[in-house]
């Protein structure tokens, strides 16, 4: 059951979607938490092998050492919710029957599991580790802009230590970290947009 309701479309949430860095101190409920990560979860990857994985944590004290690692910045502690948004390419390689169609023959299943298997076992693990990062910055955005129209606003963070991040969550060196992501119902509003114009970012060939 969604118990989630959508207050924008698609492009009023592009629109509205600013970075926000204080937050109403305000529950989030774990069902709204699931609601927006399944459809995040829809977000598409190359060979469907969907390397992101995603750590949501509301723990207050997990929090405030999370808000070290990101060298003090308030927002942290300021969501109800802090979203790490990962990537594991070695726990995708580990289990590639789980993203190969279902509605594919058996031998099918197995001939896609040999090529994905030889094609990422010729990089290293650094290499394909990368790749896995750039398909989940793909469903990072989907996140920013899943949560903006269901009225939960958030801001994408760089600024903190992964490999204590890492430490914290108990992850493994090899994952990745896209960003970390707070998310809540905002208490102050963002900056004012200010892009490039479209002819200093676009040409058309």
């Amino acid at each position: 059951m969604q118990v989630l309701e959508q207050t924008m479309t698609v492009q009023e949430a592009i629109k509205s979607r600013h970075s926000i860095r204080k937050f109403i101190q305000e529950t989030m409920p774990r069902e709204e938490l699931q609601e927006i990560l399944k459809l995040v979860s829809l977000a598409p990857s190359a060979w469907n092998l969907q390397p992101w994985r995603f750590h949501v944590i509301t723990d207050t004290v997990l929090k405030e050492k999370l808000q070290e690692a990101a060298y003090g910045q308030q927002q942290v502690t300021s969501a109800p919710a802090v979203i790490v948004v990962a990537s594991d390419m070695e726990d995708v390689l580990a289990n590639l029957m789980e993203t190969v169609h279902p509605g594919l023959t058996e031998e099918r299943k197995q001939e896609e599991v040999a090529n994905l298997a030889a094609l990422f076992g010729s990089m290293t693990v650094e290499e394909r580790a990368q790749w896995a990062l750039a398909q989940t910055n793909i469903a990072l955005g989907f996140l920013l802009l899943t949560a903006e129209g269901f009225g939960y606003s958030t801001v994408p963070m760089l600024g903190f230590d992964p490999i204590k991040v890492k430490e914290l969550l108990g992850l493994a060196e090899h994952v990745k970290l896209a960003a970390m992501v707070p998310i809540g119902k905002k208490a102050a509003e963002g900056y004012p947009h200010h892009r490039h114009d479209l002819n200093r970012i676009a040409k058309f060939h």
